[in-house]
């Protein structure tokens, strides 16, 4: 009688967090077992325990900062040899292994002969299905942790994947230590915040250097943020500073943005009524972050 092991990955795509391989091979049949993204939360919630009782179980967990460390594929085959070394570990015995996609992350060990490797096996095949639930339940147990550590990102919401509210807080907060920086749209964000950052350096120093005396930078609510507030003589300056490194930044002083920089200026102005005020705007562009252009809006 054919004995398997099933083996499935969860968090190969995530912006952040860990990758989690389960392995399960079953001693009793479970009812329900399919993809795990097919299942609700609390259907999946109700299985995992279920699965853990019923059926001899491995996890591999690889962090996100070892996974930029040792590139995807490595961290893909770490995480699948630990969880098979933790089912072996309990004696469960089995006579074929069956993965989850089309690549055999136990190629170069003993183990590797005896692979199967199937598309949509954690639709078709219980152990696999079994193997999904648990790490999908186990990481995303770790990501809802996670958010009560780091608050402000959604990572009980998103657990990690690129949503819109997670680039959103990504834009605000900039990477933690559990996004993966080695994945192209945190690598290109991180590059954009430290050119970001060098640009407003500049753009304090050019306001310095022309008399003014800088008061405060990424002055900030709820609702909206100053890049820079100054003040020359007897008037507040509220400065958006805008890097591109073409020279294009004051294209992106649109008509809505006007808008938003006049809200956060008015908003800030309450605690000061009867103060002048400018609105202005100072690109810089460059490997240098030269500033080009000072432009007082109103």
């Amino acid at each position: 009688m054919k004995k398997l092991l099933g083996i499935d990955e969860v968090g190969r795509g995530p912006w952040a967090g860990p990758l989690v391989v389960g392995a399960c091979v079953l001693r009793e049949p479970i009812d329900g077992l399919t993809d795990s993204k097919k299942l609700t939360p609390k259907k999946r919630e109700a299985l995992a325990p279920i699965i853990h009782e019923k059926a001899y179980c491995g996890l591999g967990w690889v962090s996100a900062a070892e996974l930029d460390k040792i590139g995807l594929s490595a961290a893909l085959r770490k995480a699948c040899r630990e969880a098979v070394k933790q089912v072996q570990a309990a004696h469960a015995e089995f006579n074929g292994i069956i993965i989850d996609g089309t690549v055999n992350f136990l190629s170069d060990t003993p183990l590797g002969k005896f692979v199967t490797v199937r598309p949509k096996a954690d639709l078709l095949v219980p152990e696999v299905s079994a193997a999904s639930i648990i790490a999908k339940v186990a990481r995303d147990h770790y990501m809802v942790e996670l958010a009560s550590r780091l608050p402000g990102y959604g990572f009980e919401k998103h657990v990690g994947y690129g949503t819109a509210l997670h680039k959103a807080a990504l834009l605000e907060l900039g990477p933690c230590e559990e996004h993966r920086r080695s994945f192209r749209p945190i690598a290109e964000l991180s590059q954009n915040m430290i050119a970001g950052r060098a640009g407003e350096d500049a753009a304090a120093q050019y306001l310095e250097t022309h008399g003014h005396k800088v008061i405060a930078r990424n002055w900030k609510t709820k609702w909206c943020e100053i890049d820079i507030i100054s003040q020359l003589n007897d008037v507040l300056y509220f400065t958006e500073v805008k890097y591109r490194h073409d020279n294009s930044g004051l294209d992106a002083i649109t008509p809505k943005k006007f808008k938003q920089m006049r809200f956060a200026a008015d908003l800030y102005l309450k605690d000061f009524p009867g103060t002048s005020a400018q609105l202005a705007a100072i690109a810089v562009s460059g490997d240098n972050y030269e500033v080009t252009d000072f432009l007082v809006l109103e």
